[in-house]
């Protein structure tokens, strides 16, 4: 009888995060499917890492209402099976709320939290059937307290944060692991997506790398750690978040992300 084709799944591929979870799977001798609208950047991924045998790229935009369902027809056409799961792709927008435009605000929603519920719903129930599975949702410590003029990217994260950590629970002994990945700020392509402004505050911190990342997520996934929160600092951060008045931990963030 053939094995099934085992694959990490890996969505936001084309870029940060994404990208370099990508390579540290890889490296470690997985097959992959990566996900994302970028086609080029794919493309070129997929032939960095070894090219098609063991690298897929579909690209897809999971933001659309139909994207999850499209993704997964097409992964069954092709006989994988996703082993494991890596909910990279979101993004942000900066800004006062009552100006954004209201498809990006929208988007964000449909990208950063609907997509990541519905892509896990359809996934799932065949990792649990097999009793084997890996589940990372890359949320971010912007999930522990609102955050003005990051408003709506705040909240979507916290929605995933609640989400991943209430699965958790669900899937004691099912031999599946879920992780909620919370970094702190690192060096990607976010804050130009997102409108940031050289001027805000929050640009004069320092960032991690994504490598440093996914490299603290894959370690604590091997442990089945849940939420984690890559880098001393961040964890002090998310720690004092925690205990501090909500309306003092509102004020600061909205030092760090006022337009100026």
């Amino acid at each position: 009888m053939t094995s099934p084709d085992l694959r990490a799944l890996v969505t936001g591929a084309s870029s940060g995060i994404g990208a370099a979870f990508a390579r540290a799977l890889r490296a470690r001798g997985e097959r992959l499917v990566l996900v994302a609208r970028r086609e080029d950047r794919l493309a070129a991924l997929v032939q960095e890492l070894g090219g098609a045998e063991a690298v897929a790229a579909v690209p897809a935009d999971l933001a659309d209402l139909g994207g999850p369902g499209r993704l997964q027809t097409e992964i069954e056409r092709r006989g994988w099976v996703a082993d494991a799961l890596i909910n990279g792709a979101g993004f942000g927008d900066t800004g006062p709320f009552h100006e954004a435009p209201m498809e990006r605000l929208t988007g964000m929603i449909d990208l950063n939290a609907r997509a990541v519920v519905e892509l896990t719903r359809r996934f799932l129930p065949g990792m649990i059937e097999r009793r084997r599975g890996r589940i990372v949702n890359v949320v971010s410590n912007g999930a522990f307290q609102p955050v003005p003029f990051l408003a709506v990217y705040a909240a979507t994260k916290s929605l995933v944060l609640s989400f991943t950590e209430a699965l958790a629970t669900e899937l004691r002994g099912t031999g599946v692991r879920v992780q909620a990945l919370c970094p702190g700020l690192t060096d990607t392509e976010f804050f130009e997506a997102a409108r940031t402004g050289k001027a805000l505050l929050v640009n004069r911190l320092p960032r991690m790398s994504p490598e440093e990342v996914v490299e603290c997520s894959l370690r604590a996934l091997d442990r089945g750690g849940l939420r984690v929160v890559p880098g001393f600092p961040n964890r002090l951060l998310a720690a004092v978040v925690r205990v501090a008045p909500r309306s003092l931990a509102r004020r600061v963030a909205a030092q760090l992300y006022r337009p100026r």
